[in-house]
Formats: structure tokens, sequence, C-alpha cells
């Protein structure tokens, strides 16, 4: 079974995506934030990450440069899902290496 962590911090959003991947039969996890979204990405092991940008605590850039620097995180495929244009997104972010940045609204 594929697993997905998405890390978004709109209960709205983030149920939508569970609902609508675990209909599909892919497991997986929810994380309302950077900090806590680390900590399921190092415990549930995701075959893929959504990962939103703006969030409270620890935003998405800040997570993902920590998710990558430990050897379990240095290779999952991170799928970047925003409100921010790509202009507006921190600079480095495709040097963290995301597989795709979609622009949510």
């Amino acid at each position: 079974m594929i697993k997905i962590a998405i890390i978004e911090d709109d209960p709205t959003i983030s149920q939508m995506y569970r609902m609508k991947f675990e209909s599909d039969g892919f497991d997986v996890r929810l994380a309302a934030n950077g900090q806590i979204g680390i900590e399921v990405v190092e415990k549930f092991q995701p075959d893929i990450i959504l990962l939103d940008l703006q969030m409270p605590e620890m935003d998405g850039a800040e997570a993902l440069k920590r998710i990558r620097s430990k050897d379990w995180g240095k290779t999952i495929p991170v799928i970047v899902l925003t409100n921010l244009g790509e202009e507006e997104a921190p600079h480095d972010l495709k040097k963290l290496g995301i597989h795709s940045y979609i622009v949510k609204a």
C-alpha cells in the first residue's frame, strides 16, 4: 500500500485529500504544521509527501529543509500544495528536491 503524508494546516483541505486518497486505497497520515509533519514523516516513512508552505509554528519550507537533512528524508518525493504563486515561494525550494509545485487557489 502506498503511504502519503499530508502536511497541511487547513483541516478542511487535509480531510478532503485524506478521504479521496483513502477511498483509492492509500494509507494516509495528517499533520497540521511543519513540526508535527517532521515527526509524522519520520515515524510513518511515507512514499510521498504533500506539503503546504504557509503554516503556523513551522512553515513548510523549514520543515522540508529539516526532512531533507535526515538520511530517511533525502529521497521522499514532495509535492508542494500552496496558495503562494511560485514567484512568492522561497527560492531554495527547487534545491530541496520538490517534484511538483501546485497552487491551490
